[in-house]
């Protein structure tokens, strides 16, 4: 119980690093609805478990190979800098009068969109392989512990952006339309910026 709590913990506090994940899960559950919300919180949760396998397994390290690491660092950061263009392009073409939940809901669109937009950032599992050995070695975690704490990291992630969906469903109707599509464009532009300073930097290491 205490390797679960403290799992759980850390992963409470991880989620408080706020990115733009974040914000994309909150702009579909503002613009569609609140089971959009929870589809996308649902497909980010799978995709830490299916890192959280991966560091627990050990696989983080094939990431050591330079070959490698250039090329998950060229398509993610390609990805991103797709997905932030599409972010902006809908917003910037898109009715602005248009009110708050009145956006047609996609499930699948919103699960694939948010799937895709997560798993393409390999430095995930680098950051929980790095994790898992630090825990290791800090309470001498047995790989049955890891399990333990790998499970309840990854319930912090459902847990925290399950809460903020609802909650972002509640007050949605007070968030002028205008705040919201400000907020999206802001997103759209982090992922571009951010994809590409590492596209930038991946090349570079070439």
């Amino acid at each position: 119980m205490k390797v679960f709590k403290n799992g759980l913990s850390t992963g409470i506090l991880l989620q408080l690093a706020i990115g733009p994940v974040f914000f994309f899960i909150m702009g579909l559950t503002l613009e569609r609805s609140m089971l959009d919300g929870l589809v996308a919180v649902l497909a980010v949760t799978i995709v830490d478990y299916f890192y959280i396998v991966l560091a627990i397994l050990g696989i983080g390290k094939v990431l050591e190979n330079e070959k490698i690491k250039k090329g998950f660092g060229i398509l993610s950061s390609i990805v991103l800098i797709i997905f932030g263009g599409i972010i902006i392009n809908n917003i910037v073409g898109s009715d602005i009068s248009v009110d708050v939940g009145t956006a047609s809901s996609n499930l699948l669109g919103s699960f694939l969109s948010v799937f895709f937009l997560t798993i393409t950032s390999p430095l995930t599992i680098v950051f929980f392989t790095s994790l898992f050995a630090t825990k290791a070695l800090e309470y001498n975690y047995t790989k049955q512990d890891l399990v333990i704490f790998g499970l309840s990291t990854g319930l912090a992630t459902f847990m925290f952006l399950g809460a903020s969906v609802i909650f972002f469903s509640i007050i949605g109707g007070a968030i002028p339309i205008k705040v919201i599509r400000l907020l999206n464009i802001i997103v759209g532009i982090l992922l571009v910026g951010y994809g590409t300073v590492r596209l930038a930097k991946s090349m570079k290491s070439a």
